[in-house]
């Protein structure tokens, strides 16, 4: 559990680029690219101590992995 707060910023971000990727269209194997290149960049500009990233990986991907993150809610049929 991430509890750094610049670690968690980043997570959110991450996260809320998942979801707004999945609903474009995007799919896992695409997404788990992005987080490779989001934490290839943090690594590259030193902008978390290595353990935070590694922790941030570990969580964004578990996030990734657990499918209820991703179903989209259906809408109620109106009733006239």
């Amino acid at each position: 559990m991430l509890q750094d707060a610049k670690a968690i910023r980043y997570y959110q971000r991450i996260t809320d680029a998942f979801v707004d990727q999945w609903n474009r269209g995007y799919r896992t194997s695409e997404l788990r690219l992005y987080l490779e290149g989001y934490l290839a960049a943090l690594r590259h500009s030193d902008g978390l101590e290595p353990y935070l990233i590694h922790r941030l990986e570990e969580d964004t991907i578990r996030y990734l992995n657990d499918p209820s993150n991703f179903i989209m809610a259906q809408p109620e049929p109106e009733i006239y």
